[in-house]
Formats: C-alpha cells, structure tokens, sequence
C-alpha cells in the first residue's frame, strides 16, 4: 500500500511539473514527425496536427489545466521570437533568386494576402461569427509570433488569433499539395511561394522536406508576408471597423 502510495505521490508530482508538459510537447512532436516519415511524407501525416492531436487528448486523460501546461510549454513559446527574427535570413538568401520573378511574386503575395484576409473574414462574418471571430480572422495567414502581435495591435484575441493560425498552417499543408496538383503548377519555387503564403510555418516546414526550392520559396514567401502585414492589417483592419 505504501509503495503505491508514494507512486502515485510521484505520479500527481510530474504531472503538476512544467518540465512534464514540456516532455509531453517534445514527445508528441517526435511522434508525429516519425509517423510522418514512415508514411513517406504523406501530406495527410502532418507531425503538427499528429502532435496537437497527442498533446490534446493526453493533457485531458490526465487532467491537467492549460495554465499548468503552458507553464511547461512557453519554453518552445519563448523561442518564438528568435524564429520572427531569423526570417530575415531567407529572406535575405533568396532576394537574388527574385531577378525575372519579382513582379509575378509581389503581384502573387499581394493577392494572396488580401485573399487571405477577405476570404476568412468575409466567411466568418456570412455564418455570423461576432466581432472577437472575425477580428481573430485577420492576420490569421500570417505565422504565428507575428499574427499574435498583430492581433495585440488591433485590439483583438491574440489566442484565438494563435487557433486560427496553427489551424491555417496546418490545413495549408495538408491540401496545397493536392490543389496544386489539380491546378497543374509544377515549377517548384511557384508551389512553395505559394505555401508560404497560405500556410506560412507549418507549411514552409512541409515544403522543405519536399525540395529545397519549394522550401526556399515558401520562406521567403512567410517573411515577406509577415513583413507587410504587421504594416498592412492594422490599416486594413481600422478601415473596416471603424
């Protein structure tokens, strides 16, 4: 009785520790990266979705609230913001491959961002979605570290904000691969400029362990996009909800 006493003394003691949600984080992502490898990078085998899925249900069978997880997994949230600073560097990397291409990109980047933006909101806003919603739907196309502070800027969840965009990321890898397949793009920098601009993170992670240019493409895409939205959304955003 004594020995399993102090088992579950240990057990309630790791499941209360940050260093435990930690693990869980690091482990279900490993997890969904060694399915997804063993699919042979099947699209559908997403490590991210594959990993919040785990992440989700385990700290649920154990009960544990999301403040004490979080607590665990804002060491992963901190580096956040060196990743927003380190897209300068393929952006940097890949301003010389723009010769001959720049026009169709930039005119490819703005519509697709303004698409992004348009398309989401104006969805949410038909199925009547209230204005926390809606909000949310703005830099929701952009990664992460910058929608948040977008959504700071705006007044508006940087949580929800956060769903929206991981939910992006995460559908944008899954089926770019197959709507650019049905749409017949085939040169790999106009499939991964394409992905970093609808699925920015998640989606560049997926472009690069497919080819190195569509990799390339899709962080430059990510960067630029972020660039110009944290400049373009709170204008936008200010012009529609005055």
């Amino acid at each position: 009785m004594s020995e399993k006493h102090s088992i579950v003394e240990i057990w309630v003691y790791l499941s209360g520790s940050p260093l435990f949600a930690l693990f869980i984080t690091l482990a279900a992502y490993q997890i969904g990266l060694s399915i997804y490898k063993t699919s042979k990078q099947n699209p559908l085998a997403n490590p991210v979705a594959i990993a919040i899925l785990i992440v989700a249900t385990t700290i649920q069978l154990i009960e544990m609230p999301y403040s004490s997880y979080f607590e665990g997994a804002q060491f992963i949230h901190f580096l956040l913001g060196s990743a927003t600073v380190s897209l300068a560097i393929p952006i940097y990397r890949g301003l010389k491959s723009l010769k001959g291409r720049s026009i169709p990109l930039i005119f490819s980047l703005t519509a697709g961002g303004l698409i992004s933006i348009f398309s989401a909101v104006g969805i949410a806003t038909l199925l009547g979605a209230d204005s926390s919603i809606t909000g949310a739907m703005y830099p929701k196309s952009v990664t992460a570290p910058i929608a948040m502070g977008i959504a700071e800027r705006i007044g508006v969840s940087p949580t929800l904000t956060a769903i929206f965009a991981v939910c992006t990321g995460i559908l944008g890898a899954v089926l770019a691969p197959f709507v650019l397949n049905a749409l017949g793009i085939k040169p790999w920098w106009q499939r991964g400029f394409a992905i970093g601009i609808g699925a920015h993170g998640i989606g560049t992670s997926r472009a690069f362990s497919i080819h190195p240019e569509a990799g390339t493409y899709a962080s430059l895409a990510m960067g630029m996009n972020g660039v110009i939205s944290a400049i373009a959304i709170p204008i936008i955003y200010h012009l529609f909800n005055k």
